[in-house]
């Protein structure tokens, strides 16, 4: 079973309008493929079991905080382990960040 999540609008990180500007990218998920959207602001990946008519169902495996890039447990009501369900429409492209590994990179 599956847990609903009202995803955050991607708005001009929308995954639909980059394929709309380039087609050439498009393809439907698969299984194993990582995804990405937003959730109360959190950056989610899910990684796809599997893809029905536009929606992607898959195990939600990190949960990030945009504005450090630093990982979490959980972020609302989602926790790593959660299984959702994705529509394409819901997709979003990841901000650049620095994450906490690059900055020790470089001291």
């Amino acid at each position: 079973m599956h847990k609903h999540i009202d995803w955050d609008a991607p708005g001009d990180d929308s995954v639909m309008q980059y394929f709309a500007k380039n087609p050439s990218h498009h393809t439907d998920p698969g299984p194993g493929d990582i995804l990405s959207a937003r959730h109360q602001g959190t950056i989610v990946r899910i990684k796809v079991e599997a893809y029905v008519d536009g929606t992607s169902i898959g195990e939600v495996v990190a949960l990030i905080a945009p504005d450090n890039g630093r990982r979490l447990q959980s972020a609302g009501k989602l926790e790593l382990g959660d299984t959702v369900r994705l529509a394409d429409s819901d997709r979003a492209m990841e901000p650049n960040h620095p994450h906490e590994d690059d900055a020790e990179e470089q001291d």
